[in-house]
């Protein structure tokens, strides 16, 4: 009876697809979950009560998804659904000023990060947009970063998000889930 034996290359090949799956397996278990909220209007000069203009809810939303792409694409995050959360956040927001309700319900949602921020109106075409990420279970401060968006148009704001995630929210990467 002859026994059989692999070429040697083979050998590495298999065991090193092997290595490959179980690091990818371990990798994306052990991916952080980031709860990205809505980013929200900050406009002083609105009176009480006052809804958030159709064309800013629009760029609002523009900006999240934005947020949300990037970071998704960017560090290997995992992006929650923070819907099933909407009437919570819409009862105690704006979430940038709760006193950090929005990690308590981060965590509710199962997530490892909590993703806020919000667009303050300066003037008619100028708004600074604030991001911060912070440790879910703690509420401590990750990151946070602020550009100022000096154009009122879609492209202007889109690039806005964009610059500040890759400048200043992920220009080091996030430190690893302990």
């Amino acid at each position: 009876m002859r026994a059989t034996t692999r070429p040697p290359a083979l050998s590495r090949a298999i065991i090193a697809a092997v290595a490959a799956c179980a690091w990818i397996g371990a990798a994306e278990a052990g991916a952080e979950k980031a709860a990205v909220f809505p980013i929200e209007m900050n406009d002083p000069g609105a009176t009480y009560g006052a809804r958030t203009r159709p064309a800013d809810a629009k760029k609002l939303t523009l900006v999240t998804d934005e947020l949300r792409n990037a970071l998704k694409a960017q560090s290997g995050v995992e992006v929650i659904d923070t819907a099933p959360a909407a009437k919570e956040v819409e009862q105690k927001g704006p979430l940038y000023k709760c006193n950090g309700c929005a990690d308590d319900i981060a965590k509710g949602l199962g997530a490892d990060l909590t993703v806020t921020g919000y667009a303050q109106r300066g003037a008619n075409q100028i708004f600074n947009l604030n991001v911060t990420i912070a440790e879910a279970a703690t509420g401590k401060l990750i990151r946070g970063g602020q550009v100022t968006v000096r154009a009122d148009d879609d492209n202007t704001w889109a690039h806005a998000m964009r610059w500040l995630v890759k400048n200043r929210l992920l220009a080091e990467p996030l430190p690893a889930k302990p």
